[in-house]
């Protein structure tokens, strides 16, 4: 399966409480910090929720 680096470019102030549990839950804390996921359906429904949030490129 294919795995994806997710980073937090934006800041969660302002934005809802659910934006901001789904970008916890992705295990991001603060701007600039990343994290490598399997690009499971899940996960790919969770980086679609808060896109405009984060950035995402795939990793081998």
């Amino acid at each position: 399966m294919a795995r994806i680096q997710i980073t937090l470019v934006r800041s969660l102030i302002g934005q809802k409480p659910k934006a901001r549990a789904t970008v916890r839950s992705l295990g991001l804390k603060k701007i600039g910090s990343s994290t490598i996921q399997e690009a499971s359906p899940q996960i790919l429904g969770m980086v679609n929720v808060v896109q405009h949030l984060v950035q995402t490129k795939e990793v081998e």
